[in-house]
C-alpha cells in the first residue's frame, strides 16, 4: 500500500494516485531479494496479488513492520471513539519503528488485552525477522494461522458464550492462543467428546448444505437465486408466494428488505468477491429504493471485507464490488463438470449426432483411412445406432469404409473420440 502526502496517523494504508507512483524499474532491480506478502490468492488465470507492506493481524490490532505510524480502522467513524482509542494506544508500551492499525474489535477491548495483543504480535514478528535473515531465497517465511485460530481471532468476543471443538489438539491450540490475547475468555472453550457428530448435533450440517445451494429461501416466502461465473456473481430476488400486502409495491418492498440483509449474509458465508450484481424486485417509489439502499449499506458495515455499493438503478439493480479475500466456497468445493465444461448444459442427442456425422464424413473422405472407431457416451451410441443407423451405413457404402461405434460410460459427451486406421491397422490422423 502507498501512503498519501499527509504525514499523520490518518493516512496509513491510503494509496497514491497512479500518476504519482514511480515506475517499477526504479523500485526493483534484477536479483534483488524482496520480502512480500500475498494479499489476494490467485484465481483461475489471475495470479496472486503481492505487497511489500507487511501486515500481521492480531485480535485487536494489525502490526505493520518498517512503519512508524498508527492508524484507526475507517469503519470506526465516530471521532470521539477514534480519539479515545488513540489515547489508549498512546498509553501502551509500543514497539519502536513499527506501525499499528487499530481494528474495530478494539472498541470493546480492555487496555490489558490490547497490550497482550501487541506483545503477541511483537513475538511473532521477532520469529519472522529471524527467518528473513537466515532463509535462503526464495523461501516461505510465514503462513497465517489455520482456520480455527483465524476464526477465534476475528470472530470470538465476549458476546459468544461458548466454543465447542471436537478435536482435542485443536482445542488446546485455541486455549493457548486465547491465554495470550484474551485470558478471561479462555474458560469458554470446551472440548466436545459426545457420540453424535458435533455438526449434526448443532444442526450446522443443514446450514452447510444451504450455503452450497443455488436457491436460498427467505422467511417471507421469497427466494434468492445465486449464480457465480468467472466474470461476476449474479443474485436474483424472487417474490415466490409472498402476497400478504395489499399492493405490489409493498410486497416488493417487504421482500427486498429481507433480501438485502440475506444477500450480505450469503456473500460472507460463501466468501464471494469481485463484481456482484443484485437484481431486486422492481419498485416504483424512490423512497423505497433509497430505504433498500440504506439497509443494504448498513448490512455491509458488519462485513470485514472491503466493499463499495452503487445506488439502485432504474431497473432495480445494485452493483457492488467486494474484496476477494480468498477463493469462494463454490470454487474451492466444486470441480468443473467434465461433461459440460462447467456450463451446466450439454447438447441434445440430435445436435451431437449431427456433429458426429459431419466428422465421420470428413474422416471417410481421406483415401488412406479404411476403418473408423467412434467412442461416445451410451446414450449417444444408442441414438446413432438406432435413429442414425441408415446414415452411418450410407457413409460406409459411399466411401467404402468401416465404421464401428463403441459405448463408454466414462466418455465425455461433449467430446466424442474418433480414431482412424489405415489398411495395415496403423492410426491415421485426420
Amino acid at each position: 500500500r502507498y501512503f498519501g502526502k499527509k504525514n499523520n496517523e490518518e493516512t496509513i494504508g491510503r494509496r497514491k494516485a497512479l500518476a504519482q507512483r514511480p515506475p517499477i524499474q526504479q523500485c526493483l532491480k534484477k536479483g534483488q531479494d524482496v520480502v512480500v506478502q500475498v494479499t489476494k490468492e490467485g484465481l483461475n488465470t489471475k495470479g496472486p496479488t503481492l505487497t511489500t507492506y507487511i501486515s500481521l493481524p492480531g485480535k485487536y490490532l494489525v502490526l505493520m513492520p518498517w512503519m512508524s505510524k498508527i492508524g484507526i480502522s475507517q469503519k470506526i467513524e465516530e471521532e470521539d471513539e477514534r480519539k479515545k482509542l488513540r489515547e489508549t494506544i498512546d498509553g501502551l508500551s509500543l514497539p519502536a519503528n513499527i506501525g499499528l492499525i487499530v481494528r474495530t474489535a478494539a472498541q470493546l477491548a480492555k487496555k490489558r488485552e490490547l497490550q497482550n495483543d501487541i506483545n503477541y504480535l511483537k513475538r511473532l514478528w521477532k520469529v519472522i525477522s529471524k527467518r528473513i535473515d537466515s532463509e535462503k531465497t526464495p523461501a516461505e517465511i510465514y503462513q497465517e494461522s489455520d482456520l480455527a485460530i483465524r476464526t477465534v481471532r476475528d470472530i470470538f468476543d465476549s458476546s459468544i458464550s461458548k466454543i465447542l471443538c471436537d478435536n482435542e489438539p485443536v482445542t488446546k491450540k485455541i486455549k493457548d492462543f486465547l491465554s495470550i490475547v484474551q485470558p478471561r475468555l479462555k474458560r469458554r472453550v470446551t472440548y466436545y467428546d459426545g457420540k453424535s457428530p458435533l455438526f449434526h448435533k448443532s444442526n450446522i450440517e443443514k446450514e452447510i448444505q444451504k450455503i452450497q445451494a443455488t436457491r436460498v429461501e427467505l422467511k417471507s416466502g421469497g427466494s434468492l437465486v445465486i449464480e457465480q461465473t468467472e466474470a461476476l456473481v449474479a443474485i436474483d430476488v424472487n417474490s415466490g408466494r409472498y402476497r400478504k400486502q395489499t399492493n405490489a409495491e409493498q410486497t416488493a418492498f417487504k421482500i427486498n428488505q429481507e433480501a438485502a440483509k440475506e444477500i450480505v449474509r450469503q456473500l460472507k458465508l460463501r466468501d464471494m468477491g469481485g463484481l456482484i450484481i443484485c437484481d431486486f424486485i422492481d419498485m416504483r417509489e424512490n423512497r423505497n429504493k433509497r430505504e433498500i439502499e440504506k439497509i443494504f449499506r448498513d448490512a455491509l458495515k458488519s462485513d470485514r471485507a472491503r466493499s463499495r455499493a452503487l445506488r439502485m438503478s432504474a431497473f432495480g439493480l445494485i452493483e457492488l464490488t467486494r474484496q476477494r479475500m480468498r477463493p469462494s466456497l463454490h470454487s474451492s468445493t466444486y470441480l468443473k463438470c467434465p461433461h459440460c465444461d462447467g456450463a451446466g448444459v450439454i447438447k441434445s442427442l440430435e445436435s451431437q449426432s449431427i456433429e458426429i456425422v459431419r466428422s465421420l464424413r470428413l474422416a471417410s473422405s481421406k483415401n488412406e483411412i479404411r476403418r473408423i472407431e467412434l467412442t461416445v457416451a451410451p446414450a449417444v451410441a444408442s441414438f446413432l445406432l438406432n435413429q442414425r443407423r441408415s446414415v452411418l451405413m450410407q457413409i460406409e457404402t459411399d466411401h467404402e469404409k468401416k465404421i464401428r461405434v463403441y459405448a463408454d460410460a466414462t466418455a465425455n459427451s461433449a467430446q466424442p473420440k474418433i480414431v482412424c486406421h489405415d489398411e495395415r491397422g496403423s492410426i491415421v490422423r485426420f
